[in-house]
């Protein structure tokens, strides 16, 4: 069970390390790391639907 004992531990860690941590600090973390995030259509579905959607837009502009 030396396991279980190592999860404990580095779960504890980690909890003693975000208590420590200050609150402004853990904030602008999470909103650094949202802004650096790929939009969500890229990350589900690749760069496919992005290629067709730019494919349509410009199909869409050159028939005006």
């Amino acid at each position: 069970m030396a396991g279980g004992n190592d999860l404990v531990k580095y779960m504890t860690e980690q909890f003693i390390h975000y208590m420590e941590t200050p609150a402004d600090e853990r904030k602008q973390a999470k909103t650094s790391a949202k802004a650096a995030r790929e939009p969500w259509l890229t990350r589900w579905f690749g760069w496919g639907p992005v290629s067709f959607i730019l494919w349509w837009r410009g199909r869409a502009d050159r028939q005006r």
